[in-house]
């Protein structure tokens, strides 16, 4: 079933947001329209500035838009408060980020467990582990382990709360070509596998072979849109 037949996941409608520094307006976000479906991998390109970041935090439920409307399934996001955002966060979101943020006198296995601890429904941090090809290394602590390994650490901990959508900021910024591929090929498995929606917001353009979808950013709006007829294999992507 194509994407536009089903209902979408994620619904935004004239998302504004600006930053007030003082008496500076600063718009981030000029009337974003969206629909992001279950199950689909799309990558949202664009330069720094552009809006990225300020997009997802909104779809994530970190940020609140100054305008618009942004749902997901039956939740309000805009009309949430911080209780019912937390909530939000806690049970259908996980994210990754392009730095890792893992606790350094945390084993790999406990790092992941924080994620599967606030879960009501999680995978479980062994499984989650295994999953990213770190089963070996799971009693690990962060200094012990590569840049893309402790990475995939934070991917396993965001999926061991097994949610809905997984958002990424820049999740290969800080790794070289071979270590980002395997990390591109984590997420592919965690979309391919469980069925996540998986959301990468990125500068590199090469990444955008293989998404469903590819939505580009420019000051603030999405000036377009793609599909891929055909996705590139991870493996196969060079930058």
């Amino acid at each position: 079933m194509r994407p536009e037949a089903q209902t979408p996941a994620f619904e935004a409608r004239g998302l504004t947001k600006i930053y007030r520094m003082g008496e500076v307006e600063v718009p981030a976000l000029r009337g974003v329209d969206l629909s992001l479906y279950d199950g689909e991998f799309v990558v949202l390109l664009g330069p720094s500035g552009s809006g990225k970041s300020t997009l997802l935090n909104i779809l994530g439920g970190l940020d609140t838009p100054t305008a618009g409307r942004v749902r997901f399934r039956d939740h309000d996001l805009v009309a949430a408060g911080d209780r019912e955002l937390t909530r939000y966060r806690r049970e259908h979101v996980g994210f990754v980020f392009q730095f890792y943020n893992l606790v350094p006198s945390l084993t790999a296995r406990e790092n992941v467990e924080l994620g599967a601890e606030i879960s009501e429904r999680p995978i479980g941090s062994e499984q989650a582990l295994a999953m990213v090809g770190l089963a070996e290394r799971m009693d690990h602590f962060p200094s012990q382990l590569s840049g893309g390994e402790q990475q995939r650490v934070a991917i396993a901990r965001a999926v061991a709360k097994n949610p809905d959508v997984l958002l990424c900021d820049e999740p290969t910024g800080a790794l070289d070509v071979t270590t980002g591929k395997v990390v591109l090929q984590v997420l592919h498995r965690v979309n391919a596998e469980l069925g996540t929606t998986v959301v990468i917001i990125t500068h590199n353009a090469a990444i955008a072979g293989m998404a469903d979808r590819v939505l580009v950013m420019h000051d603030g709006r999405i000036a377009r849109e793609t599909r891929n007829a055909v996705k590139v294999p991870p493996e196969e992507i060079e930058w």
